[in-house]
């Protein structure tokens, strides 16, 4: 399977409505589930002003979820996506690793976009 999920059948294919953008807080993050049989596809959107991002949800150091929590991607301050495995941190907007056992690693992008103040996927 690669690393972006694109040869998974529960990934959601293009055009997929994920949630309203004003549902999105700012700074803000959102996971969301897909299954399809056995399957399953994870990914997660953070917001930061008006720039949105999305990411597949799985640690690049260890393949787990990011979020100990539903849609609890971010640090308390907003400012960075944190794995709570492990506690490495990740700029929001480029998911470069800055801390943690996988420094200069990335998490894997998940395209998307804003269209009619919804996020979708791409």
């Amino acid at each position: 399977m690669t690393r972006d999920g694109s040869d998974n059948p529960a990934r959601p294919p293009a055009g997929v409505a994920l949630c309203a953008l004003a549902d999105l807080a700012d700074p803000g993050s959102k996971g969301f589930r897909f299954r399809q049989d056995s399957k399953m596809f994870a990914g997660f959107v953070v917001r930061v002003g008006a720039e949105i991002r999305g990411y597949v949800d799985s640690c690049p150091h260890a393949g787990w979820p990011l979020a100990a929590w539903d849609d609890r991607y971010l640090t308390r301050e907003g400012d960075l996506i944190l794995c709570g495995g492990h506690a490495a941190l990740f700029r929001p907007l480029d998911g470069v690793c800055i801390a943690g056992p996988c420094a200069d690693e990335r998490l894997t992008p998940w395209p998307i976009a804003v269209v009619d103040g919804q996020v979708v996927t791409t």
